[in-house]
């Protein structure tokens, strides 16, 4: 009866991708080398030139000119360069015109370098389990002349640079957030829903720009705003941005994110969950920490 069952389950096999670039004349060729390459191509592949000073847009050309699923949409936003916001807002205007007969839909970032069985290995996994909603690898940065792991976040966690999402769940929480702190509420709002989060160690991703190389001081008061955005509250923002400013090296990045978040909540930024979401985060959150504790 069981091997009857799983005859009749529907496997995912369509992906489609969208890919926000900004002035990515150095990576982005990459990129698209590793995904035509894929053993497993995508259904559909967005790139949104966002307003690109020098080649991207020439160097995308000529790959659409020779495959047909993938795709070049311009556009010109006006934020300033900010992590979150303005790669989101790129992400959600490439998504209007995406095929809605897609079964996962990926966030990618234009500089990366992806294994040949990357796809075929998400979609492995999204198969195998109904209830996962992410998969995702782990990046990697070049230091040394040696590709080393980009110890920015625990290791259940998905980079923002390479998000899969379940359709039914990319749609269950609402899309993406154009806001800091994007690549984490997606998260939790996916386990709030009852969904699971997949990342697979074996899938090396090489991340050609380390993360945060462009980014300022505004950049980090952001990061403060995203963490009142996410309802942590200031204990919780506290632990968090005393932990990620020490995963950087930079203990003074503390105050900054402190910074942010006051700011934030003087403001009356808007959050990015409701009150039923926020209080299960920082539940979430602390029996995270509970458990890290305990060892």
């Amino acid at each position: 009866m069981l091997s009857t069952q799983n005859e009749k389950k529907t496997l995912l096999t369509k992906y489609s991708i969208v890919i926000p670039a900004h002035n990515e004349e150095d990576f982005i060729s990459i990129t698209l080398d590793s995904i035509v390459n894929q053993t497993v191509l995508p259904y559909e592949v967005i790139v949104v030139n966002d307003h690109s000073t020098d080649k991207t847009q020439n160097i995308v050309e000529q790959f659409t000119a020779k495959y047909p699923f993938i795709k070049l949409r311009n556009i010109v936003s006006k934020d300033e360069h900010q992590p979150g916001s303005k790669v989101i807002q790129a992400f959600l205007k490439g998504y209007e015109f995406i095929n809605p007969n897609y079964d996962i839909i990926v966030k990618l970032d234009a500089d990366l370098d992806l294994p040949s069985n990357y796809f075929e290995t998400i979609l492995h996994h999204f198969n195998q389990d109904d209830k996962i909603a992410m998969v995702g690898g782990f990046a990697y940065i070049k230091k040394d002349g040696k590709w080393i792991l980009e110890n920015l976040t625990d290791k259940d966690h998905i980079r923002g640079a390479f998000k899969a999402y379940r359709k039914k769940c990319y749609e269950k929480i609402d899309g993406l957030r154009p806001h800091m702190g994007w690549d984490t509420v997606d998260e939790l709002l996916c386990k709030y829903y009852g969904w699971k989060i997949f990342t697979d160690e074996s899938l090396h991703v090489k991340h050609l720009k380390p993360t945060g190389a462009s980014y300022n001081k505004s950049a980090l008061y952001k990061q403060g705003s995203a963490y009142y955005a996410l309802g942590y509250g200031f204990w919780i923002t506290l632990i968090a941005g005393t932990k990620l400013a020490l995963r950087k090296k930079k203990p003074s990045y503390i105050l900054y994110y402190l910074k942010g978040f006051f700011e934030a909540k003087s403001n009356g930024t808007k959050k990015m969950v409701n009150r039923d979401q926020e209080k299960f985060i920082r539940n979430y959150r602390w029996s995270k920490m509970k458990q890290k504790i305990k060892g």
